[in-house]
């Protein structure tokens, strides 16, 4: 269905010279062109419903449920912006896995980098509009730190004095396959649009793939490319 939708171009098999016959070019689909929903369209909760995919759930089955026919899945691949299935859609734990032990010699041993834990000041402010004591934070939690950082010292003031501390109390080692589980679970919270809607998206997405008039225009559909002469 979603191939369908696609326009097509005519690219040259490089004939030996000029004028070109149709003979000299190939139809083929033109997967260059690439249809992105904006990220402000997510804040309309009228259009899409926000959902968490399932542990091995695949986008054909979601489509199934929801739009009660699984050829629509591509149309959760393109509203999520998403480019490439097999890595930028939730893996199963056991996919995970063999993906990090793939990739990296020992996925649950190697650190990619540190993270920051949150580190707050002995002395509080008062708010403007609260009149509150606010803890002062020295360091925000979940910043990426170097090796460099963790294995020397951290100063700061607290309010009362000068403190030093080792930056291996302050920050985590954060190992690979931590990591790629944690961007893996981030890819689970995906936006789904809602079945009133799709009709009508399917025809904005037609009728962007449709060619406007140029020099290599053949049709709304077709268009050629590649057509300067050759001597």
């Amino acid at each position: 269905m979603y191939f369908s939708l696609i326009p097509d171009i005519q690219y040259d098999t490089k004939p030996i010279k000029y004028p070109f016959g149709s003979s000299d070019f190939v139809l083929a689909k033109n997967f260059f062109r690439r249809y992105r929903i904006v990220d402000q369209v997510f804040s309309y909760a009228v259009y899409f419903d926000k959902y968490a995919v399932k542990e091995g759930e695949r986008p054909d089955q979601i489509a199934e449920r929801l739009y009660s026919n699984a050829f629509y899945d591509w149309v959760i691949i393109l509203t999520n912006n998403t480019i490439n299935p097999l890595f930028d859609w939730p893996k199963s734990g056991d996919a995970l896995r063999r993906y990090c032990e793939k990739k990296y010699d020992d996925p649950y041993a190697e650190i990619l980098y540190y993270e920051t834990t949150e580190v707050v000041a002995e002395t509080k402010i008062r708010g403007d509009l609260t009149n509150k004591l606010i803890p002062i934070k020295v360091l925000e939690a979940g910043i990426k730190v170097d090796q460099n950082f963790y294995n020397n010292q951290f100063t700061y003031w607290n309010g009362l004095e000068t403190v030093t501390v080792q930056g291996s109390s302050i920050c985590t080692p954060v190992y690979a396959f931590d990591y790629e589980e944690k961007e893996n679970e981030l890819r689970r919270e995906i936006w789904l649009l809602k079945p009133r809607y799709l009709q009508q998206f399917i025809q904005e997405f037609r009728k962007y793939n449709n060619y406007e008039e140029s020099s290599d225009f053949v049709s709304a559909r077709i268009k050629k490319t590649g057509v300067s002469p050759r001597r």
